[in-house]
């Protein structure tokens, strides 16, 4: 049987770089596989050189309850540690804000899932969501689920938007939804953010396979109602 644990990512500001060059630091639009393993490995107290290759194998599904919007930042970054003669650099870096993802990490050793989660309530190293000023949520532990990642992240009803987003949102929103391919899957679009190696000496990337399935629809009580493009006041001299 396949089993999921749920993690809620959500804070002020988060950063999932995959395809970050020299002085420009980007972030995806969505939480990467190597940030999830990342999180759970320093929960385990992993260091960078150790072995991630069991980590890299979960199965991973993503649920985009609030996408934030592109935040950018110029900080300076000098290499004290090798060069530290060199002046300091302005570099630009880019964040989520406001955003909320639900992630689903899929596997079929229940027990392995619980330990995990264990580890990410008690962690051995502080937890980032991508960088060191993006702290993780304080509930990033939501729970396990008794079915693979889709349908663990379409049955859970909750959703984590902010109270302002929920109010100026309709009362019935659908939320996209990605999870890994399933072999040559239509549709599928390849992305390198499997780790191989956090070794900062040597950092190495795989590929996987992701897919954008049918969104999940959510009723939103305090939404607004969708008007049905009647034009009220058209309507109204129409019929005086």
């Amino acid at each position: 049987m396949t089993h999921s644990l749920l993690l809620l990512l959500k804070g002020p500001l988060q950063s999932w770089g995959d395809e970050s060059r020299y002085k420009t630091r980007a972030t995806a639009t969505t939480p990467t596989k190597s940030g999830i393993v990342g999180l759970i490995a320093a929960a385990q107290g992993r260091r960078r050189t150790d072995d991630i290759e069991d980590l890299a194998k979960l199965r991973l599904a993503v649920r985009v309850d609030q996408s934030g919007s592109l935040l950018r930042d110029y900080q300076t970054a000098q290499p004290w540690q090798t060069r530290p003669q060199d002046p300091a650099q302005l570099v630009t870096r880019y964040f989520l804000s406001d955003a909320a993802f639900v992630a689903a990490v899929e596997h079929d050793d229940r027990p392995l899932l619980e330990s995990m989660a264990e580890s990410l309530r008690k962690p051995t190293y502080p937890l980032f969501m991508g960088r060191r000023s993006c702290p993780v949520h304080p509930g990033l532990v939501i729970g396990i689920e008794d079915s693979d990642a889709e349908t663990a992240l379409r049955s859970h009803k909750t959703w984590y938007a902010n109270d302002i987003h929920k109010q100026q949102a309709p009362k019935e929103v659908s939320l996209a939804l990605y999870r890994d391919a399933n072999g040559a899957e239509p549709g599928a679009v390849p992305r390198q953010d499997v780790p191989l190696s956090f070794d900062p000496k040597h950092r190495r990337y795989g590929w996987r396979d992701v897919v954008r399935c049918q969104d999940v629809v959510i009723d939103n009580p305090h939404g607004v109602e969708v008007s049905d493009g009647t034009d009220e006041f058209f309507e109204a001299v129409v019929r005086a």
